[in-house]
């Protein structure tokens, strides 16, 4: 949202259309809205899980979750228009692919009476050659009977495109910049092949606790106030990256995940469940409701990064790419939040693109 010279209110959904007539832009808070009448904006979606205490003696029902991602999923489906599921091969996306298929052959639209439209899932796995996410996904694909796209793109392929995706993304966040390039290149060969909507695994980890930075939470209330925390500023990240990366090529991405009644059942279990360490993985519970549902090689799958997964020599490249524009050896940490190369490089781009 943001404001012109003349003190007129504007809102929209990307920055790109209030830079040329607003003089301040700010994000508008998620969850709220906009009282005209007296110009406040009020938080509508406040849920009970924001609070440990209301969840700390719950009970774990790894039925009812189970049953809760099922319905997410099959509420996702609904669509006049061709779909697959974004498959890496990592836990999240195997679940949702596996529901997915489970569901496919019918039409949800009217409770499963007839045949689904398009009743063969397609899925789709982005990567350099030879890449660890590309090798897991066809092992997924192969086990549930999908029909598997592998899409491959090179290094320079990545470079030459950064540009674009920070403007389509508009950030300068390093981590979200790097992850977001192979699914912008991705998205364009999935519009290509007619496929209008996509199913994929986002929000999982800020759930369940799933980076392997969880393993060092102290107790269980400060793991679920990480994972309140990280779901509350997830809009800014990962929900940017599968919403603007893919629709940059008009291709809807669903995050079933990220359902508000999935979420109330997901973040009311007993945060003591979400724990790892002591032979414990992370996402555990989640690991153990559905590894009947995959091969034990994917079910028990270390959680990796998505930009690590498609390939390692892309991070190593853009590295590489970065110290080319900005020598060490000439470069003086600037008095800003910027104090890396990498964000600097990025933020010029941003810069000169809005």
């Amino acid at each position: 949202m943001g404001y012109d010279e003349f003190g007129n209110f504007y809102v929209a959904s990307e920055m790109k259309a209030l830079t040329p007539v607003c003089r301040t832009i700010k994000e508008f808070p998620a969850g709220s809205y906009l009282w005209s009448k007296d110009g406040e904006i009020r938080q509508y979606y406040q849920r009970d899980w924001f609070d440990y205490d209301a969840v700390k003696d719950n009970v774990t029902d790894k039925n009812a979750l189970r049953q809760a991602l099922e319905e997410s999923v099959k509420s996702h489906l609904m669509s006049d228009v061709p779909y697959g599921v974004l498959l890496s091969g990592g836990l999240d996306s195997s679940i949702i692919s596996a529901i997915t298929k489970k569901f496919a052959a019918r039409r949800v639209e009217d409770q499963e009476r007839s045949e689904a439209w398009w009743p063969q899932l397609h899925s789709f796995a982005v990567g350099l050659e030879g890449s660890p996410d590309l090798k897991a996904a066809q092992e997924v694909a192969n086990h549930l009977g999908t029909v598997h796209h592998e899409i491959h793109f090179t290094v320079q392929e990545g470079l030459d495109a950064i540009r674009d995706v920070i403007y389509h993304i508009e950030t300068y966040d390093v981590t979200t910049i790097r992850a977001s390039t192979p699914m912008y290149l991705m998205s364009r060969k999935i519009k290509a092949m007619g496929i209008k909507m996509v199913l994929s695994g986002e929000g999982s980890d800020e759930v369940f606790g799933g980076y392997l930075y969880f393993h060092k939470a102290p107790n269980a209330k400060e793991l679920h106030e990480e994972t309140v925390r990280k779901l509350q500023a997830l809009h800014m990240y990962d929900c940017a990256r599968a919403n603007k990366a893919m629709s940059a090529w008009g291709v809807e991405a669903r995050v079933p995940f990220l359902d508000k009644k999935f979420l109330d059942v997901a973040m009311r279990i007993n945060p003591q469940d979400k724990m790892c360490g002591n032979g414990k993985m992370e996402k555990h519970v989640l690991r153990e409701c559905f590894e009947s549902y995959l091969p034990a090689s994917v079910a028990w799958r270390q959680k990796e990064q998505f930009s690590d997964g498609v390939g390692y020599s892309w991070i190593d490249t853009l590295k590489k790419w970065r110290r080319n524009r900005f020598p060490i050896n000439n470069w003086k940490p600037p008095a800003s939040a910027f104090h890396t190369t990498r964000r600097r490089l990025k933020r010029r781009i941003c810069t000169a693109k809005f």
